[in-house]
């Protein structure tokens, strides 16, 4: 299989303390993918490492996007944080994205599934008992394809991330999105 690099990172993306979206990568990360990239069948692999920490009272949820023009093309949704406090754990999430439809206004769609492994979400092993713990994603719920966008026109690609209490930080340390080609 090979593989070619859309994306990548050398530095650290910004620490996020805000409960408001917010992109997680490094200014110079973004890129515009032309009009017309996106290809029924073609395939990403999105692998973000960091630190992230939550507070035992209020942890929260957690969830990473891909966004593409805009528009929240692949979601991860929200994960409960772990109710005991985390501060500064590392964190590993990796995502596989899958083009389902191509065409303009909304009608191209990617179906995403994710996997993250940490101790700062919910129902995880304290360090002295085993490694962190880890999820498939979508939590709670089925996999479904992302809200559609225009593949026929030019589209700025981002990662973001959202926490929805203003009491944890994220910093991712590494990003990388890779295509994958049979």
């Amino acid at each position: 299989m090979a593989v070619q690099v859309i994306a990548s990172s050398y530095t650290d993306g910004p620490s996020l303390t805000a409960a408001a979206a917010a992109s997680c990568v490094p200014t110079y990360f973004p890129t515009t993918l032309p009009a017309g990239y996106w290809q029924i069948g073609r395939i990403w692999r999105v692998t973000l490492t960091g630190r992230i920490s939550v507070a035992v009272t209020t942890p929260g949820t957690l969830r990473w996007d891909v966004r593409l023009g805009g528009v929240v093309a692949a979601d991860t949704l929200a994960v409960l944080g772990n109710i005991v406090a985390k501060t500064n754990v590392n964190f590993y999430l990796e995502g596989l994205l899958i083009c389902r439809a191509v065409g303009s206004g909304t009608s191209a769609n990617i179906m995403n599934q994710w996997r993250l492994t940490t101790e700062a979400i919910i129902n995880t092993n304290i360090p002295t008992t085993g490694p962190g713990g880890g999820y498939a994603l979508p939590w709670n719920t089925a996999p479904v394809v992302g809200t559609g966008f225009n593949s026929q026109s030019a589209l700025t690609l981002d990662i973001f991330f959202t926490q929805t209490v203003a009491t944890g930080s994220m910093t991712v340390h590494q990003a990388i999105i890779e295509q994958l080609t049979p």
